[in-house]
């Protein structure tokens, strides 16, 4: 599969069924922890079930704007792209992302021996349980998680936007009180 077919695949069969409820913090990094589940391609019946976060940094160097990094999420050396392909890909398509850095961690890989249903019922209870309220829960196809996982911080970029603006905002005013000017 290539590079386009699976982002149709994701675009059009992700579900995102719970999203952490704080916003991306604005002047410093935030983790997104998710969970991902997807219907094994393996074994039918099974749950793929994918643990790990998404860190959203500032980059360590000044970008050009909608130069957004990303690490990790696998493309590059599945597709044997360029380090640069999905973010000019996301781009072509008006998809844009802040100049940030966005890099993936894994932390586990497992299989729920389940239904997807199953799946979805089971760790929605357990984060529930949990009282977690920062973990996200997102569902898609196997083949295309890490598409999957960019519209999850896609949406939660697009609802942090407006805090972000206010948070900016303000720091510059701050900024202009304390050095006298405007």
């Amino acid at each position: 599969m290539d590079l386009y077919e699976l982002w149709d695949k994701a675009r059009k069969s992700t579900e995102i069924l719970r999203m952490q409820l704080q916003d991306l913090a604005t002047f410093e990094q935030t983790p997104v922890p998710y969970i991902f589940l997807a219907e094994s391609a393996l074994n039918a019946g099974d749950t793929v079930v994918r643990r790990g976060h998404v860190v959203i940094e500032r980059p360590a160097i000044v970008l050009p704007n909608f130069s957004p990094q990303f690490e990790g999420f696998d493309v590059n050396e599945s597709l044997h792209l360029n380090p640069d392909a999905l973010a000019t890909f996301l781009l072509v398509r008006g998809i844009h992302f802040p100049s940030m850095k966005y890099r993936h961690q894994l932390s586990s890989l497992d299989v729920f021996e389940g239904s997807l249903r199953q799946g979805i019922q089971h760790y929605t209870n357990r984060l529930a349980a949990a009282e977690d309220t920062r973990t996200g829960l997102v569902i898609g196809p196997e083949a295309a998680w890490q598409f999957s996982l960019l519209l999850l911080v896609g949406a939660l970029v697009v609802r942090s936007a407006e805090g972000d603006l206010r948070r900016i905002l303000e720091a510059w005013r701050r900024r202009q009180r304390h050095t006298g000017g405007g």
